[in-house]
C-alpha cells in the first residue's frame, strides 16, 4: 500500500509554500527570457523601419532606453494579464466550476447519483474537519473525472462529471473524493489558481502579437492609393514574432505546469489510500478509467487551461508526454497496487445501483450526552490535523447515520440549516429561551422559526460531542442563502448568543466557524498572509492563547498554572508569563488568534501542540475543551478532524 511519506499537514503546507516560491522564480526567469526576445524583435523592427540608415539612432542594436521601455511594457502586460486572471478567480472554486459548465447540486436532491456523491463528500468533509463543500455536476461530461478548486477549504468546491458518478462504485467514488480532499487539505488549490494566472499572463504577449498582426494585415487592405508605397511587412513580421514569443512562452509554461502537477498527483493518490485504508477504491477508479471508452476526457474547451485541477488526464495532445498533467494510468495504479499487470478491466457502462448508505451500525456511542472523555486512545489529535484516517471516516459515517432523519434532512436545505443553528443556540433555561424565541419571531423568517421549534427537541437529544460536526454539515446549505438572508441570519445568531449576557465555549466556537466559513462567500475577505516564522515577536498573543485554554479547563489556579507551564515549555521561546485570569476573555482570544493566524506552518504546529498539551494536562478532556481546541485549530487555518472517543491529543 502506498503512503504519503512521513510529512504531516504542516510540512505539506510548508512544501506548498516553497512550491509557490519556486513557481514565482520560474515565472520571473520566463519573463526575463521573454523581455530579451521581445527586445531583440523590437530592435530589429526599428532598425528595419529606419530605412537601412546605419547612422540613424534607431539602427543601433543596443539601446538601454529601449530595453527599459520594452522591459517595462512587457512586465506590465504579463503582470497585468496574470493579475486580471487571478482576480477573475477571486470568487473561489465556484468560478472555476461555472467556467467548466458545472451545475450546483441541490443539497436536498433525491436524484440517486447526486445523492450518492453528496453523501460521500459529506462524510469526507466531516472526517477531515472542514465545512462540507458545495458539489457541482458537469452534466454533459461522460468521461470519469473530478476536481477540487478554490483558494482554501472555506471557498473550495468539488466538481464531478456525470460519467464519474454513473460509472464508479461507491468505494471507487470514495477513493476519487479522498484524492480531491487531499488537494484541499495540502494547499494545492491555491497553487493551481496561481498557475492559471501565470500562464495567462505569458499568453497576453501572444495575444498582443495576434492583434498587431491582424491590424497590419487588415489595415493594409484598406489603405488609400496615396499610401500604396507604404510597406506593411515589418509590422506583420513584428506581430508574428510577438505571437511566436508568447506561444513559445506558453509552451514552456505548460511543460512546467505538467511537471509540477504530476508529482502532486502521486502524493494525492497516496494520501487517498491513507485516508480510506482501501487501495482498491482509487485503484479501481483508475482501472475503470483505463477500461472505459471515454476515459477521463473532458470535452469543455476550458479543460486544457484547467487540466491540472482534475483527477485524471482531461485532454490529450500530440505532445502528451510533455503536456500531460497526470502520470500514466499504469504507473499510478502500480504505485498503489504493485501486483497490477497492466490489463484494464471492462465492465458494463454503469455502476450497480444500490441504496446508498455508510454501511455502518456503530452509532450507539453517538446517542448519549455528557462531558467525559471515552477510554480508547487510537491516535494523536495533532497528528491528524489535515491527515484524517479511516477511523475518522468511519466515525463521520456513523455520526451521520445516527442522526434522526429530520435533522439529517434539515441539514441539507437552507431553511432547515438555519433552523438547526438556531436550535443549537437555544438556551436550556425557559426564561432565556423565551427571549431568544421573541428575537426570532421579530427578525427571522416565520418558516425558519417553525422549523426551529420542530427541530429543537431532537437537537437537544443529540450527543454534545456532535454539535460542532453538525455545524460543519450545514455549511453547504447555508451558502445557498441570499446576501440579505445571510445578513439577517448573522444578526440573529449574534442576538441568540447575547441573550443570556454571557458566551460559553460552544457559542464562541460556533460563532467563529460561521464567520470564518461563510463571510468569504458573502463578502470580500482578504486572506491571511504568512508574516511570522517565529513566535518570539508574538509572545503576548501566544501567552494569552495558552492561558485562556488553561483557565477554561481548570478552575483551580495552581492547576491552570501547571497546565500553562507544561504547554509553553516546548515552544522554544523565553519562559512565558501567564496573564491574569481576568485578562483571558474570549474577546481577547479572538484578537490573539487573528494575529497568530499569520504565523508559518511550523509555528502553527508548535502552537497546536502546546494547546493540546494544555488541554490534556489533567489527563481528561471534556466536550467543551475538545470544541475549544478544534475551534482554535480552525481559526489558525488547520482543519482538525473530530476528536475520536478517547483519542489522545499529543
Amino acid at each position: 500500500m502506498a503512503t504519503s511519506g512521513s510529512m504531516d499537514f504542516f510540512e505539506h503546507q510548508d512544501v506548498a509554500r516553497k512550491r509557490s516560491g519556486r513557481l514565482v522564480l520560474l515565472f520571473i526567469l520566463a519573463v526575463i527570457a521573454i523581455i530579451a526576445l521581445v527586445y531583440v524583435v523590437v530592435a530589429i523592427f526599428m532598425a528595419w523601419a529606419s530605412g537601412g540608415d546605419p547612422e540613424a539612432p534607431a539602427a543601433r542594436f543596443w539601446r538601454p532606453e529601449l530595453l527599459v521601455l520594452v522591459g517595462g511594457g512587457t512586465l506590465l502586460l504579463v503582470a497585468g494579464g496574470s493579475a486580471f486572471k487571478i482576480s477573475s478567480l477571486r470568487g473561489g472554486g465556484r468560478v472555476v466550476a461555472d467556467a467548466l459548465g458545472g451545475r450546483l447540486v441541490d443539497q436536498s436532491t433525491r436524484d440517486h447519483d447526486e445523492r450518492r456523491v453528496l453523501n460521500v463528500v459529506e462524510e469526507m468533509a466531516i472526517a477531515s474537519g472542514v465545512p462540507v463543500p458545495p458539489v457541482y455536476m458537469m452534466d454533459q461530461e461522460q468521461g470519469i473525472n473530478a476536481f477540487a478548486a478554490g483558494y482554501a477549504p472555506d471557498d473550495a468546491v468539488i466538481g464531478v462529471t456525470r460519467g464519474c458518478v454513473q460509472q464508479l462504485r461507491r468505494a471507487e467514488l470514495q477513493g476519487v473524493m479522498a484524492h480531491e480532499f487531499s488537494h484541499i487539505l495540502n494547499g494545492d488549490m491555491r497553487l493551481n489558481i496561481r498557475i492559471i494566472g501565470v500562464l495567462h499572463g505569458i499568453l497576453v504577449i501572444g495575444l498582443l502579437g495576434s492583434v498587431v498582426l491582424r491590424s497590419a494585415m487588415y489595415g493594409s487592405a484598406f489603405r488609400s492609393r496615396r499610401d500604396k508605397d507604404s510597406n506593411p511587412l515589418p509590422l506583420i513580421l513584428l506581430g508574428a514574432a510577438l505571437m511566436a514569443i508568447g506561444y513559445v512562452g506558453v509552451f514552456f509554461g505548460n511543460v512546467i505546469k505538467a511537471a509540477v502537477s504530476r508529482q502532486r498527483e502521486y502524493l494525492a493518490d497516496a494520501s487517498a489510500v491513507q485516508f480510506t485504508r482501501d487501495p482498491s477504491g482509487i485503484s479501481g477508479a483508475l482501472q475503470r478509467i483505463g477500461g472505459f471508452a471515454t476515459g477521463s476526457r473532458v470535452e469543455n474547451p476550458r479543460s486544457a487551461e484547467i487540466s491540472h485541477l482534475f483527477f485524471g488526464q482531461a485532454f490529450t495532445s500530440a505532445l502528451n508526454s510533455l503536456f500531460a498533467t497526470h502520470p500514466p494510468l499504469v504507473e499510478r495504479i502500480r504505485r498503489i497496487d504493485p501486483s497490477f499487470e497492466g490489463q484494464f478491466t471492462h465492465r458494463p457502462e454503469s455502476a450497480p445501483r444500490r441504496r446508498d448508505s455508510a454501511g455502518t451500525a456503530a452509532v450507539s456511542s453517538l446517542a448519549g450526552g455528557g462531558t467525559e472523555a471515552a477510554p480508547a486512545r487510537p491516535s494523536a489529535a495533532i497528528a491528524s490535523v489535515g491527515q484524517p484516517t479511516d477511523a475518522h471516516l468511519r466515525y463521520a459515517a456513523a455520526l451521520i447515520e445516527g442522526l434522526p432523519d429530520a435533522i439529517r434532512d434539515a441539514a441539507h436545505e437552507a431553511y432547515g440549516a438555519r433552523a438547526l443553528v438556531y436550535a443549537l443556540l437555544l438556551d436550556e433555561t425557559d426564561e432565556c429561551r423565551k427571549r431568544q424565541v421573541e428575537q426570532l419571531r421579530a427578525h427571522a423568517d416565520p418558516n425558519v422559526l417553525k422549523e426551529t421549534a420542530r427541530l429543537h427537541p431532537q437537537v437537544r437529544r443529540i450527543d454534545r460531542a456532535a454539535r460542532l460536526t453538525l455545524a460543519d454539515m450545514v455549511m453547504a446549505a447555508l451558502r445557498e442563502m441570499s446576501p440579505d438572508q445571510y445578513q439577517q441570519f448573522r444578526k440573529n445568531v449574534a442576538a441568540l448568543i447575547r441573550a443570556d449576557e454571557k458566551i460559553d465555549l460552544f457559542e464562541w466556537a460556533l460563532h467563529r466557524m460561521i464567520l470564518r466559513h461563510l463571510e468569504p462567500h458573502y463578502r470580500k475577505v482578504r486572506p491571511a498572509r504568512t508574516k511570522y516564522y517565529s513566535l518570539r515577536p508574538l509572545v503576548q498573543e501566544t501567552s494569552l492563547l495558552i492561558a485562556t485554554l488553561a483557565c477554561c479547563g481548570h478552575e483551580q489556579e495552581d492547576e491552570a498554572r501547571a497546565a500553562f507551564e507544561a504547554a509553553t515549555g516546548g515552544l522554544g521561546v523565553d519562559p512565558l508569563e501567564m496573564p491574569a485570569r481576568e485578562a483571558c476573555t474570549l474577546g481577547a482570544l479572538d484578537e490573539a488568534l487573528g494575529t497568530l493566524e499569520t504565523v508559518g506552518p511550523r509555528e502553527k504546529r508548535k502552537l497546536l501542540t502546546a494547546c493540546a498539551t494544555c488541554v490534556g494536562a489533567d489527563q481528561k478532556v471534556t466536550v467543551e475543551e475538545g470544541e475549544l481546541l478544534r475551534a482554535v485549530s480552525d481559526a489558525l487555518g488547520c482543519p482538525m478532524p473530530p476528536l475520536l472517543p478517547g483519542q489522545s491529543l499529543v
